[in-house]
């Protein structure tokens, strides 16, 4: 699996093949989209949704999106923040991971999170959080299947939905953890 940064076109927008293939992803996650309420039709996702909130999303200085590819076919995408917006909170965050419906269960995600995770540590940092939606136990699951731990619960800031928030400990490459 090859991860590369989203790179945008001269006009700052997603170049359209591109876009035609986050729109197929964003599309496969029917179920997500009808438990977080981010697009307003979960069963009708249009290129223009998935290019406003990337753009949302690119619009802080922070935030990364990053593409995950096998085989040439695009299997995930992940956005990161390096900084969070409260100056209270000195981690990094993965602010959204989803993976083609199509390629569930086939290893794509645990990848993506590693290859975050390890992005974060190679720059030094040295946990990561995210947030799950409450109403959304399969990736709470996931999450703390890979060694996330809950650490609050809150309302997220876009849509004041309610939220667990998971950290997990990044030490530095070769360095022993108990556990």
């Amino acid at each position: 699996m090859i991860i590369e940064p989203l790179v945008t076109g001269p006009d700052g927008g997603v170049p359209a093949p591109l876009l035609a293939e986050l729109t197929a992803l964003y599309a496969s996650n029917r179920d997500f989209h009808a438990l977080s309420g981010d697009f307003p039709d979960p069963d009708d996702v249009r290129e223009e949704q998935v290019a406003a909130a990337l753009a949302d999303d690119l619009a802080h200085p922070d935030a990364e999106v990053l593409l995950a590819r096998s085989e040439g076919r695009l299997v995930g995408v992940a956005v990161t923040l390096a900084r969070h917006p409260d100056p209270a909170d000195p981690d990094p965050w993965i602010g959204l991971l989803m993976v083609d419906a199509g390629t569930h269960r086939r290893g794509y995600g645990r990848r993506l999170a590693a290859a975050v995770e390890d992005r974060f540590r190679a720059v030094g940092r040295s946990a990561v959080r995210l947030a799950v939606l409450e109403n959304n136990p399969r990736a709470l699951a996931f999450w703390t299947s890979l060694g996330y731990e809950v650490i609050d619960h809150r309302r997220d800031r876009q849509l004041d939905r309610p939220c667990v928030v998971l950290r997990k400990p990044l030490p530095a490459p070769g360095a022993f953890r108990e556990g």
